[in-house]
């Protein structure tokens, strides 16, 4: 089966989506090849803290910021990760989607390491050098992902993925696409993937 996902790397849904479309591939005892797609959030904002981007945004007060905060604190708690938002700065992804683009085979592993930085330990994915450590971390060589940043080619790449998403009139991520036909939006739970999978292999069995 192959699953191609749009997502951002700051954005929390996705991470529990992923979880949970793992877990789905674990019970249903599926193997995938995950593709990663980029969708930018925030094309062209400068990065700032995740507690203003709520009040710019969704017009809350500091008080319900924080509310929303811990409210998605407790739904990736119920897919057994640990998230502290709290400080995490939010803004246009481009340079990591970009190292992402280059990281190639191992852009499902950079991406994990991605989000387990910035959900979990706070780490300021919007700093070069954190990315480029993050790299380092799957086996990437550091001089050569300090130097993908501005490669045109790359950040062509995800410019496309973000066109060809909008061509598809994706309006929010995560969003899935199974084996180039079933179409899956949002941080589904386990039994929706499970029926995305039973859905998928009755297709495939009909004549």
């Amino acid at each position: 089966m192959r699953i191609d996902i749009w997502s951002d790397v700051i954005c929390p849904f996705c991470y529990i989506g992923r979880v949970n479309l793992e877990t789905a591939l674990t019970e249903a005892g599926l193997k995938a090849t995950v593709v990663h797609h980029a969708f930018r959030l925030m094309p062209g904002e400068a990065p700032y803290p995740v507690e203003e981007m709520f009040v710019r945004r969704y017009g809350q007060s500091a008080e319900q910021a924080k509310a929303s905060i811990q409210g998605t604190e407790a739904v990736a708690a119920k897919a057994g990760l640990s998230f502290r938002l709290a400080g995490t700065l939010c803004g246009d992804t481009i340079d990591a989607h970009t190292l992402l683009a280059f990281a190639g085979e191992r852009s499902s592993d950079l991406m994990q390491r991605m989000y387990h930085a910035y959900f979990t330990l706070g780490r300021n994915l919007f700093d070069r050098q954190v990315l480029t450590d993050l790299a380092a971390e799957v086996g990437l060589d550091p001089t050569l992902s300090a130097g993908a940043f501005d490669f045109p080619s790359l950040k062509a790449r995800v410019e496309a993925d973000q066109k060809q998403a909008q061509g598809f009139n994706v309006r929010g991520v995560p969003f899935f696409v199974f084996d180039n036909h079933t179409a899956v939006s949002g941080a589904q739970p386990v039994s929706a993937f499970l029926k995305a999978f039973k859905a998928i292999a009755e297709n495939h069995a009909q004549p």
